[in-house]
């Protein structure tokens, strides 16, 4: 386990928090992540930022009404991960609770079109015959794109969240709260936000026109939001203000038995309870086996997944996206494997365990499907930025980038891409994730250029790795009431991040169980009471270097088992005193 700093937040807690309903512990962690007033943490839907301050959207609603009014052909174009997923599922859902159904959709497979409208997609478009197309969670950079479908006789509304390039495509209407001048306040929409929001314009300009009858009711937008929640989650985007509210009312929706048949079918395959999940559990259940698809062969298997009304249908594709996330877990593993030891010898050349500002790998034999998530794996383990690299033909390499707070990445590459022109061939993303292609001979020089690139712009202490901590709690707070309190208090996610406390603990009793993951049993130094612990994937020689007492920085959640609910420590890290 490589060596962290845990810092304390210091913040002082405004007078409307200190003087809340709230538990102490919690007043002192939402302090702790700039919430100022109790309005910051009503997330009821009249909270929303409003609609028009998304620039084009007048014009993009105004092309979907005469769509939706004169039944042209509509077809969405949508992205291979959960983000593009559910937002291809929100766009097609609105459009049939508007009593539309000339529409169709289009998602890329990622070994023959790669990311985005391309023109070659655009050749594929084309059989639909639509007269609008309409993309979710993309666009932004197909400049190429969009002009092919335009000059085919299309109207294109771009709608995406990705930050935009030096030029913008030439669609006929742009919804992107990141395109220059747009004074949407949240940044932060996920690609699914962004449609949401589209659609929501959409219903409130039919309304304005009259469309909707005793025969073609109104409908209510917020059975989408369950989906919204899980794309803006799985897509890890900041939880800011407004993101909060779509995540909470989505995760409302679902524990109470409301969200559509996919999602209940993917949590039910992957075991958690409907009633009791929390925004963790789409992130880490339901999201991966959503991504399997396109990371292993094609989205529209999810798509399908949660287009479908059908829940035994539903069943059977969460089976298949199960077996698909299993897999992927297994190649997964064996990358992470050839990794390491491409990482040791690197070590071994700078001597003394040093390692480099940031980390370039490549193996032409690896998926390229999988590469996102070795680059995460990596990133966790060794707190460097670092893209991973596949094969994807004609001499081209796919790869996948991910960072660290202190080095956005995608400027990182643009900046690169400034100093050598034409060594990247395309690039795109956002401040923690990117994703790029090269030529394979070209792999070489860019490792060098990036990693100089990295250096310069990362302070050195963010190589080291820093743990912010809400502080210590006493063994009376390490309870199982405080527990559920801070669980439901969220949600909690990018940016808005779950509490994570830090203390000295005698270790009692320790052992392994799942081949890889700690089982403890924890004393405070000031307490007899003993409390269970748990520290996953973790380095079994760390334990056995302690002497029995650690400094950990932890989590304090509920585990559940045999319907018995006890206070759990999740072990982020721990150091021995």
């Amino acid at each position: 386990m490589n060596k962290r700093l845990i810092q304390r937040y210091e913040k002082t807690i405004p007078d409307e928090l200190a003087h809340s309903n709230f538990h102490p512990v919690l007043r002192r962690v939402f302090a702790h992540r700039g919430v100022l007033n109790l309005n910051q943490l009503n997330y009821s839907l009249e909270q929303m930022l409003p609609l028009d301050q998304l620039t084009g959207l007048d014009i993009a609603v105004e092309i979907l009404q005469q769509a939706v009014i004169n039944n042209k052909k509509i077809l969405v174009v949508g992205d291979f991960d959960a983000d593009g997923a559910t937002s291809t599922a929100v766009c097609l859902r609105a459009l049939k609770m508007f009593g539309f159904n000339n529409y169709a959709y289009l998602v890329p497979n990622r070994f023959d079109y790669g990311y985005g409208l391309t023109p070659e997609l655009v050749d594929v478009a084309v059989d639909y015959q639509p007269d609008v197309l309409v993309t979710v969670d993309n666009g932004i950079s197909s400049i190429k794109g969009v002009a092919a479908a335009r000059q085919k006789g299309m109207q294109v509304v771009v709608t995406d969240h990705h930050l935009a390039g030096k030029v913008l495509p030439e669609a006929d209407a742009i919804v992107n709260p990141n395109q220059p001048g747009c004074g949407f306040p949240s940044k932060n929409l996920a690609g699914v936000g962004v449609i949401f929001y589209v659609m929501l314009a959409l219903r409130q300009s039919l309304r304005q026109a009259a469309y909707f009858t005793e025969q073609r009711p109104e409908p209510n937008m917020a059975q989408l939001l369950d989906l919204v929640a899980l794309g803006t989650v799985a897509d890890v985007v900041p939880l800011d203000d407004n993101n909060r509210i779509l995540v909470h009312q989505g995760l409302r929706r679902i524990q109470g038995g409301k969200s559509c048949a996919g999602i209940q079918a993917l949590l039910k395959i992957a075991g958690r309870e409907v009633k009791n999940i929390v925004a963790s559990d789409l992130g880490f259940a339901v999201g991966p086996r959503l991504n399997a698809a396109g990371r292993l062969e094609d989205m529209s298997l999810g798509i399908e997944c949660l287009l479908t009304d059908d829940m035994a249908r539903a069943m059977q594709i969460a089976s298949e996206l199960d077996e698909l996330n299993r897999n992927r877990r297994e190649i997964e593993y064996d990358m992470q494997q050839q990794a390491m030891k491409t990482i040791d010898v690197v070590m071994q050349s700078l001597g003394q365990g040093k390692m480099p500002g940031a980390i370039c790998l490549y193996d032409k034999n690896w998926h390229q499907g999988v590469i996102g998530i070795l680059a995460s794996r990596i990133k966790e383990k060794f707190n460097r930025p670092v893209i991973a690299f596949a094969a994807s033909g004609d001499g081209e390499i796919k790869g996948s980038a991910r960072s660290i707070k202190g080095l956005h990445i995608r400027d990182a590459l643009e900046a690169v891409d400034t100093q050598h022109p034409g060594l990247i061939v395309k690039f795109g993303g956002h401040a923690m994730a990117a994703g790029l292609s090269l030529l394979a001979k070209d792999f070489a020089v860019f490792q060098q250029a990036f990693t100089a690139e990295a250096d310069k712009q990362l302070d050195k202490k963010a190589l080291q790795g820093v743990i912010e901590s809400d502080g210590e709690l006493s063994a009376d707070e390490l309870n199982l009431k405080l527990a559920e309190s801070i669980r439901m208090a969220g949600p909690w996610g990018q940016h808005f991040p779950e509490p994570v406390f830090d203390g000295e603990f005698e270790v009692t009793d320790w052992r392994v169980v799942g081949e890889k993951h700690l089982k403890m049993l924890l004393r405070r130094v000031d307490s007899e009471a003993i409390i269970d612990a748990i520290a996953f994937n973790s380095d079994i020689e760390s334990i056995k270097a302690t002497d029995g007492f650690i400094r950990a920085a932890y989590r304090l959640d509920v585990n559940s088992f045999r319907n018995r609910k006890t206070a759990q420590l999740v072990i982020e890290y721990f150091e021995s005193v």
